[in-house]
């Protein structure tokens, strides 16, 4: 089976579903991380341009640690929108792995607007990668992939219909959230 996470921020998908994500590594499947903001506005000391670089190096590093395949979409920190543009590079980016699952953020019920914006738009594209005439450099997808909403931060709002238990794959969790050094 192949996973793909989606996450709106580098740091996002280590706290709500990196244990998840190991635990499937561990199994044997295919898992990737896709982050949608460069994280940009991370830092009161460093520039936008030296902290997105320093969050990218950490989420590819995190990535690693699990095996997992790795894309950074790079778009503005707190100014994630949908637009034609936007939706075919997550279009192109879901056909590139064409994974049987997508993890996202519940775009119903999470605070935070790149969260809800990043699960809105995995929701609207998730049919589109099957659909031949949207064209991406990367064909169509045979199957159209399923979406699990994560946990939201701090559970706000979040009403979880299933919980998956991740005690073996929690050092591989903690090792993975310490790389985002920068966050500390």
């Amino acid at each position: 089976m192949k996973i793909m996470a989606f996450g709106a921020h580098p740091d996002d998908i280590e706290f709500l579903c990196a244990g998840t994500l190991a635990k499937y590594a561990q199994a044997g499947h295919e898992v990737a991380i896709a982050i949608s903001t460069n994280g940009e506005v991370g830092s009161p000391t460093l520039s936008k341009e030296e902290i997105a670089a320093v969050r990218e190096s950490e989420a590819r590093a995190s990535a690693a640690i699990i095996g997992a395949s790795f894309f950074w979409m790079g778009y503005p920190d707190e100014f994630l929108f949908s637009n034609h543009e936007v939706r075919l590079h997550y279009i192109d980016v879901i056909r590139q792995f064409r994974p049987d699952t997508i993890i996202c953020p519940d775009k119903d019920a999470d605070y935070h607007p790149d969260h809800t914006t990043t699960g809105q738009i995995v929701w609207d594209t998730h049919v589109m990668v099957t659909v031949p005439n949207i064209v991406t450099p990367t064909p169509p997808c045979e199957k159209i992939p399923e979406i699990v909403f994560m946990d939201t931060v701090a559970g706000v709002n979040f009403q979880p219909e299933f919980y998956v238990d991740i005690s073996e794959q929690w050092e591989k969790k903690e090792a993975m959230i310490a790389c985002h050094k920068s966050q500390e």
